[in-house]
């Protein structure tokens, strides 16, 4: 999988432009606040996600302007394909090779890319949302129906968090918190399946990377860590009866909480090299060693599920990292379409451009 063009009208800072990468290394070089991530962001947003900047709606569109206008080529094994769409601050409604579409999540899976910024490597340093986020964003690009499982487990559990904000002034209302505790476990437990498998799926390809970075010297393993007295061998009918069981003894909890304390929502994907945990005990440059292998695997695991190598893109994360890490990303990654900023060029690269002031110059 390739991007052939991407044509913005617009979009942040950028001039409205059509830019034409090559399929192999494409490096996108200037100083910063130029455009250059930007671009990479830009490309993001056809995978179905959100900025992975955690940027607004309103905050994509150039000021002065009402709405901005983005559309990807991209070469398939099967044919070439288009997606676009308008960003006007409000729903985002995709059109996919001419037909348009009722939601972001169907399209989610048509175009597959892995993005690597600074702020990943910290990854294992933060909390656990950000290692959720991770693991969902990398599933639903190989399994599109995950992001609406996601989407029915968001929307359970605003429901019961306001229903457990109500009942101190409505105690008759707590008799109705177990219809919401079985559809929440019923979610639940489907997510922390899909979750499970992914971390097994994913956990084999991160193993040999990370050997790769540490010369074999260490070792790296993987665990699925649940709250609810669950573990990764058991079934969804097992998981749902824990997590059920686990709602309603944290029931009284909940309500004096106001939010639901137990779910899928808080657990947490364990890091550990040489079985001890990377984020309490690991050095920075383990910690790092350990990001590049699960988003090199990432990457591995979409090629896999798929039948073609997703596009990378490399966000100002090579400078981050010492020449060791950095060529071995680079030696991984040779068979697939990657895409660079940095502020000098120092990579060879089929396709070179700057960014000055939103505009490309080849």
């Amino acid at each position: 999988m390739y991007v052939r063009s991407l044509k913005t009208e617009n979009y942040r800072n950028l001039e409205n432009t059509v830019y034409c990468p090559s399929s192999g290394i494409n490096v996108i070089y200037g100083e910063n606040a130029q455009g250059k991530t930007n671009l990479i962001e830009c490309l993001w947003l056809f995978t179905g996600g959100r900025s992975f900047r955690g940027s607004k709606e309103n905050e994509l569109i150039t000021f002065g302007k009402n709405k901005a206008d983005i559309e990807l080529c991209f070469q398939t094994k099967e044919r070439e394909q288009t997606i676009k769409f308008a960003i006007n601050g409000g729903k985002r409604l995709p059109v996919l090779n001419d037909v348009p579409k009722n939601s972001l999540s169907q399209i989610v899976g048509s175009f597959c890319a892995v993005v690597f910024s600074p702020d990943h490597l910290t990854l294992i340093k933060n909390g656990p949302d950000e290692r959720r986020n991770f693991i969902d964003g990398a599933i639903c690009q190989i399994k599109p129906s995950y992001a609406v499982l996601l989407s029915r487990y968001k929307k359970i559990l605003s429901e019961r968090n306001a229903l457990l904000k109500d009942i101190p002034r409505h105690r008759e209302l707590e008799d109705t918190l177990d219809i919401w505790n079985e559809r929440l476990s019923e979610e639940g437990s489907a997510i922390a399946v899909q979750r499970i498998k992914y971390i097994k799926m994913l956990t084999e390809p991160a193993i040999k990377f990370y050997n790769g970075i540490s010369s074999g010297k260490e070792r790296l393993s993987l665990e699925y860590k649940m709250h609810y007295k669950a573990d990764e061998n058991m079934s969804r009918e097992e998981i749902f009866d824990v997590m059920l069981d686990a709602l309603r003894n944290r029931q009284n909890d909940d309500i004096y909480c106001g939010y639901t304390t137990v779910g899928v929502h808080r657990d947490d994907l364990t890091v550990k090299i040489n079985e001890m945990e990377a984020r309490n005990f690991g050095s920075q440059g383990q910690q790092r060693s350990a990001v590049l292998a699960l988003k090199l695997a990432e990457a591995s695991g979409i090629g896999n599920v798929k039948g073609e190598n997703p596009v990378v893109l490399l966000d100002d994360v090579l400078s981050e990292l010492d020449n060791t890490r950095r060529n071995y990303l680079l030696k991984e990654l040779s068979n697939m379409q990657i895409f660079i900023t940095c502020c000098e060029p120092f990579v060879d690269a089929e396709n070179m451009i700057r960014m000055e002031n939103g505009r490309i110059i080849y």
